[in-house]
């Protein structure tokens, strides 16, 4: 015969078995900040590609929408006057200086270890690869987990950890503005084409957007 305690702790275990607990992703979305590049010249295209709009809603807003289901705080890098209508915009401190400025000004305002640096005109990011991403920065000390296809880099679908920060500064300080040569000097964990293929995701996601004709393809692609 079982205890009535017996008894109780069988039952327990019973109903967690019949009717499991959902995993609390939004635990991991408090722990991750999420920015928004929102910079750039976008000469090819001709115009601003962050307010281009593709089936009726500008980039940076399905930027924003996307990276908001890896982490609940999503903020704009760029200028405070042009987007502060889609949220909080955080200001380069390195001025026209690319992709590494952003990412620079991005980390030196964060208070998080984690940050999701996300580009605008990559409207084909999949949110189940936001949060694989995410998953495996958590797994590991590198300061950046980047995916990277074949020899290419993706840094601006990547996470970074906040002392990366030191790291842009230095190379800003110095002259150097390119992010990929970066990551041969600090801890990386590169996420190669064949983990991206084998976690069900397709490395065409990374098309960005460059000219009105990729414009033009992507659309006609939704």
């Amino acid at each position: 015969m079982y205890s009535l305690s017996q008894r109780q702790g069988k039952m327990n275990l019973w109903n967690r078995y019949l009717h499991p607990q959902p995993q609390t992703y939004h635990v991991q979305m408090e722990a991750v900040t999420a920015f928004v590049l929102a910079g750039g010249k976008s000469s090819r295209m001709g115009r601003d590609k962050a307010l281009l709009e593709l089936r009726g809603k500008p980039l940076l807003q399905r930027a924003i929408e996307l990276a908001r289901t890896a982490a609940h705080d999503v903020r704009i890098v760029g200028d405070p006057e042009k987007y502060a209508c889609f949220g909080r915009v955080v200001a380069d401190i390195h001025t026209n200086r690319g992709p590494l400025g952003g990412i620079h000004a991005a980390l030196a305002n964060t208070a998080t270890e984690l940050n999701l640096i996300l580009a605008t005109d990559l409207p084909s990011i999949q949110p189940g690869f936001l949060k694989h991403l995410i998953t495996t920065a958590e797994s590991t000390d590198a300061l950046v987990t980047v995916p990277r296809v074949d020899e290419y880099f993706e840094p601006l679908c990547a996470v970074y950890r906040k002392n990366f920060a030191e790291i842009a500064h230095t190379a800003l300080s110095q002259g150097r503005n390119k992010v990929d040569a970066l990551f041969a000097e600090t801890n990386t964990r590169a996420v190669t084409r064949h983990e991206i293929v084998r976690a069900g995701f397709s490395t065409s996601m990374f098309r960005n957007l460059n000219t009105p004709d990729d414009l033009a393809q992507v659309e006609s692609d939704l």
